[in-house]
């Protein structure tokens, strides 16, 4: 199951009420139990997916959907296990994927099946695919072995612990970059300050939030912000255009995915908060 967003210019931003900006940029219904579901967005052609295991295997590789032969015809993927722990079998190599664990998958893949251990507590596959131009073995990066950056500070409540998982300083990727984010403890705020890149986009998964619990999701132009109120395995698009940055109800992590012209992470224009608007 493939839907498409087309993307839309800031301009169209000011027009927009709030199903029309939800309808645009957030992703809520990824996460069903038996099924696998893509979204693809115009926006740097990103896919994001969801799939849960559940008594069973699930499976992809065709790619009717995308105009090639097969789905990684042209394309890679990360997928990052945001459940129980479960397997991903990429072309008959099978990788035990437990949580916070995400594999690599390469261009020229003719198959991925996922599973899940136990059917009761099953695994919650989140996927970023964007276009490739090289072959690169897929691989897994286990928690342990992405690379952790520890950013902010209690005193402002956005200390957090950033994990680089497809990153040139870990594994190589094509185009892709894919990691995960905690706030620490009693720590609110994330992507601070917030910035734009004007050669990347980005999409984020909010993950382990209560059900009672919201992100507030701040977007848009600096000068003209938004906001996103994003629940548990929502995602978000995030164009080169918008700022990004957000702030919990109560404890949550979230996966961040980019790709574009570099994989230099650095490669950002902060804003400053006093210049929000």
């Amino acid at each position: 199951m493939m839907r498409v967003l087309y993307g839309v210019s800031p301009a169209d931003i000011p027009s927009m009420d709030t199903d029309r900006l939800r309808g645009e940029f957030l992703v809520e219904d990824l996460f069903a139990v038996g099924e696998i579901r893509f979204v693809y967005t115009h926006v740097d052609r990103m896919i994001l997916g969801g799939a849960v295991p559940a008594g069973g295997t699930l499976s992809f590789g065709g790619g009717a959907d995308v105009g090639t032969e097969l789905f990684f015809t042209a394309r890679e993927m990360g997928i990052a296990n945001l459940g129980g722990a479960g397997t991903v079998i990429v072309d008959g190599e099978t990788f035990a994927v437990a949580n916070r664990d995400v594999v690599y998958v390469g261009r020229g893949t003719r198959e991925v099946v996922f599973a899940s251990d136990d059917a009761a507590s099953p695994a919650r596959f989140y996927m970023n695919s964007v276009p490739a131009g090289a072959d690169i073995a897929s691989r897994l990066i286990t928690r342990a072995q992405s690379k952790p950056l520890t950013l902010g500070e209690d005193a402002r409540s956005n200390k957090r612990t950033l994990r680089m998982y497809i990153h040139p300083e870990v594994t190589p990727s094509c185009l892709l970059l894919m990691g995960i984010t905690d706030p620490a403890p009693n720590n609110i705020w994330n992507t601070m300050p917030p910035h734009l890149h004007e050669r990347r986009m980005e999409a984020y998964c909010y993950f382990d939030l209560a059900d009672e619990d919201r992100v507030v999701h701040l977007m848009g132009r600096p000068d003209s912000t938004r906001h996103l109120m994003v629940a548990d395995g929502n995602a978000v698009l995030s164009p080169a255009w918008s700022i990004h940055m957000g702030a919990g109800t109560g404890p949550y992590a979230f996966v961040w995915g980019m790709t574009g012209e570099n994989q230099a992470y650095t490669d950002v224009d902060p804003v400053a908060v006093k210049d929000l608007k």
